[in-house]
């Protein structure tokens, strides 16, 4: 078993006044050679945009792009003609394929907008360009780990262009489990949403992250209550396309 500890306070931050953004990987202006991606999981933002504000019409092309809501509601459209709000509670995904372009806005003019925001390298370069939101069942993740996102259209969760699988899991102090990869060639990002966690005798506090690879399986506990996460299943190589 191999392993990376990044603790949260280590991670890039810009904060634009109405964006407070914390940056795992290299993004923007933050750049750590040591730090460009875990496998192909290639961003992870945790962000926070000011009541009203958002991102102005930008485009993406060639990436999975998942955005999870944590508190608040996002506004998004796109150049597919898409209009929607995700609210807290709720993912979204875009594959960004032969190109899209999108804006992102706080829906709401009185409160803040906290969100994470994932970009994971696609195993298909080109795609037609797809949208699609799911609500949570998050009354099924009290102490075990609900697949919220997946490689396939007819399994749990919305579904990417990559061997990839998410997790999220809301455990009691105390409670103690194991996840099993679904490819034993994968490695896994877990991301503590709030809370504390130990993984594998590595104590874990809120947003810090820890990678796991060349294993099947590990364990996971929970050191305080109602302590949530966020595990990432993804493959270890860049794809060769």
């Amino acid at each position: 078993m191999k392993t990376v500890f990044h603790a949260a306070s280590s991670r890039g931050h810009a904060n634009h006044g109405w964006l407070n953004a914390y940056h795992t990987f290299s993004f923007a202006n933050y750049f750590d050679p040591e730090r460009n991606h875990f496998g192909v999981l290639r961003v992870l933002n945790d962000d926070t945009i000011a009541a009203g504000e958002g991102f102005g019409t930008h485009p993406h092309d060639n990436m999975e792009i998942i955005t999870i809501p944590l508190a608040g509601a996002i506004e998004h459209k796109d150049s597919m003609g898409n209009s929607a709000v995700i609210k807290a509670g709720e993912i979204q995904v875009m594959s960004a394929g032969t190109g899209i372009a999108h804006s992102e806005f706080n829906h709401h003019a009185d409160q803040s907008l906290k969100l994470l925001q994932i970009w994971i390298f696609p195993n298909k370069r080109q795609v037609t360009p797809r949208y699609d939101q799911q609500v949570l069942d998050l009354a099924n993740t009290q102490n075990q780990f609900l697949q919220i996102l997946s490689p396939s259209p007819d399994d749990a969760g919305v579904w990417i262009h990559q061997n990839a699988w998410f997790h999220w899991g809301v455990f009691s102090e105390g409670m103690e489990t194991n996840y099993t990869l679904k490819d034993q060639a994968n490695g896994v990002y877990a991301f503590v949403i709030q809370g504390e966690f130990d993984i594998e005798g590595k104590v874990l506090n809120a947003r810090d992250g820890f990678g796991i690879w060349e294993t099947t399986a590990f364990s996971v506990k929970a050191l305080a209550a109602d302590a949530t996460i966020l595990v990432m299943e993804v493959p270890m190589q860049l794809p060769r396309i």
